[in-house]
């Protein structure tokens, strides 16, 4: 479907206001709504319509409580296509302007509606209905990070030079894709109680994330994945006949790609490791639960394995902040100092439970990331923030990573410092973007980017319910 096509469904006024930054500005003014009229939404729930109510009536900040309108509902407004299917809820969640769905973003832009759930058993079936339509997308293939609705659908990556299939948006392998389904069932399970998504299909799902991983340990030669794309962008390929570079055996997990979907340097992906910790931990406790212990043995020992393997290669001691976790490792002592903006991320940890806030590693790794010896820490006297190369130049700030240096705060000094950035920035649209130039927010990529949106929605619905006045201050 053309991308003019999908602004006018999501009903984002027209597709020329996401071309003419200036006209976006003018609109700003006025505060007008930028949600589709109410007949045109995708998908309805009372309970988050309650909570906008909610909001808008304490909150006195006019800009805030318009920039969470617009946001925190726009998954489900624009993105969510909901259906029944065999007798099962299915649901297809897209990105925003691109036409397909990735494990992890539609995972994350549902994952702040959770907490609601209890009260909607309509958004309930929606989540349990994503979760459905996500096992099948790891059972057609867990190399896979991006997928169709159906299998009709042509990819614009047809000819990567890797075992593509119909159906397949994307086949870059990144760890953290089959951690988020993971996360987003054990918390729809916590939330709700229902067992119900968790049939056969979901169990032979997380049995294949398990032997993926287990593959991707790299113990008996490189496995079966290997990618290649012909491009211009050395982060969009991989070298080495398309099995990364090479790596020592630790018991960790290889990813060769970064949630940001740009190619690693060293496979040994540091943050997406400590994500499987927490989700093969996740997984273990479900299939007790349900009554299969010998599968939840297996996970726990695969978590232990690597959790171990992360504190012997991926604590290293850098000159500026000292013991911290690196970003990627190697397993013969090389180690990449950075940080990316896309979750997971060496920020986001403790958003991700994967360690403490407290765990003095991960203070001194914070210190690293949120200064100049990260390379891609940015900073002017409008914003600072992580970007990444995925973007193409420097200097491009990405909401997600002072969304998640908020989420993961307990200073009120901070967090509101993070709200204000984030004011500063939308470039009057009322909405998050993937990234925006340092200098000139009106300089910003992907003007419909659902997640950013949500997770905006979420850091806000949080300050509200833990520290209101810091949003009427």
């Amino acid at each position: 479907m053309k991308r003019s096509v999908f602004l006018q469904q999501a009903g984002l006024l027209t597709a020329g206001l996401f071309v003419n930054k200036s006209v976006f500005a003018a609109l700003a003014d006025e505060r007008v709504s930028h949600r589709p009229a109410l007949g045109k939404r995708n998908f309805t729930s009372q309970a988050i319509e309650d909570a906008i109510k909610q909001f808008k009536a304490k909150v006195s900040n006019k800009e805030l409580t318009w920039m969470f309108e617009n946001c925190f509902p726009n998954t489900l407004d624009t993105t969510v296509f909901y259906a029944i299917n065999n007798g099962k809820p299915d649901t297809y969640v897209i990105t925003g302007d691109i036409d397909a769905m990735w494990l992890r973003d539609s995972s994350a832009q549902v994952w702040p509606y959770l907490a609601f759930i209890k009260k909607d058993k309509k958004l309930q079936q929606m989540v349990a209905g994503l979760i459905n339509r996500q096992m099948q997308c790891v059972l057609l293939d867990p190399y896979a990070n991006a997928f169709y609705k159906d299998a009709s659908q042509v990819s614009e990556w047809k000819t990567d030079l890797t075992d593509m299939k119909p159906g397949i948006h994307e086949r870059k392998w990144e760890i953290d894709s089959l951690c988020y389904p993971i996360r987003l069932s054990y918390h729809y399970w916590k939330n709700s109680g229902d067992t119900k998504p968790f049939d056969a299909q979901w169990k032979n799902a997380v049995r294949t994330i398990l032997n993926t991983f287990k593959e991707q340990q790299r113990k008996n030669g490189n496995g079966s994945y290997h990618f290649q794309r012909e491009t211009a962008k050395p982060t969009d390929t991989l070298p080495m006949n398309g099995y990364g570079f090479p790596v020592k055996s630790t018991g960790m997990i290889c990813s060769m790609f970064r949630p940001s979907d740009d190619a690693t340097i060293y496979p040994y992906l540091i943050p997406s490791n400590f994500f499987a910790v927490v989700s093969l931990k996740q997984a273990a406790e479900m299939m007790q639960a349900l009554k299969e212990p010998q599968l939840a043995t297996e996970l726990q020992s695969l978590a232990t394995e690597v959790e171990q393997a992360i504190q012997k290669h991926g604590v290293v001691n850098h000159p500026y902040a000292g013991k911290i976790y690196a970003f990627e490792v190697d397993g013969m002592g090389n180690a990449n100092f950075m940080d990316d903006a896309n979750i997971p991320s060496l920020l986001a940890l403790p958003y991700l439970d994967a360690v403490p806030l407290t765990d003095p590693v991960y203070q001194n790794t914070r210190r690293f990331v949120l200064s100049e010896y990260n390379p891609y820490f940015y900073k002017s006297n409008l914003a600072e923030g992580i970007g990444g190369p995925h973007v193409g130049k420097p200097d491009m700030i990405w909401p997600l990573s002072i969304i998640a240096r908020g989420l993961t705060s307990t200073d009120e000094q901070e967090i509101k410092h993070c709200i204000q950035m984030l004011l500063a920035t939308h470039a009057g649209t009322g909405f998050m973007h993937e990234s925006f130039n340092k200098n000139n927010p009106a300089d910003f990529t992907r003007a419909w980017f659902a997640w950013l949106n949500t997770i905006f929605g979420e850091f806000l619905w949080k300050t509200f319910q833990q520290s209101p006045k810091l949003l009427n201050s």
